[in-house]
């Protein structure tokens, strides 16, 4: 089975969260389920690097990494995916979406009521009873 590994940021600013909604996908179990935004390391990159980046070309925001938070490997019906997730944090809040659908800054007690992906339910989880 095809391995991924990819990485995520939790964007914090001022207490709240920040959780982005995928676009329709030809794999139902993650289309429009939300997720920390984030994605695949290009050779060479550091994982520090790739969120950066990727939180750049998404979302148009500049981001600090505060600190690794969770890893998490979940098996998909077509792939297994392990993300590493990390504390960051942003001083200006503005969002412009280039691939999601929708974003929403929440407190970790709101995190629950969204529909997220498998993958990313366990870090819900940990920020919620942190």
């Amino acid at each position: 089975m095809k391995q991924v590994e990819v990485v995520a940021a939790i964007i914090v600013n001022e207490d709240k969260i920040l959780c982005v909604q995928r676009n329709t996908n030809k794999l139902e179990y993650i289309s429009k389920k939300f997720e920390f935004p984030g994605g695949k390391m290009e050779p060479g990159e550091t994982k520090e690097e790739t969120i950066k980046r990727e939180i750049l070309e998404e979302l148009k925001m500049i981001i600090e990494v505060e600190e690794e938070f969770l890893t998490v490997t979940h098996q998909y019906p077509d792939f297994i995916l392990t993300m590493h997730s990390f504390i960051c944090s942003c001083k200006d809040s503005k969002v412009t979406l280039t691939e999601h659908i929708d974003y929403k800054w929440l407190d970790r007690n709101s995190l629950a009521g969204l529909d997220w992906a498998a993958a990313d339910v366990p870090i819900v989880q940990k920020l919620i009873q942190s």
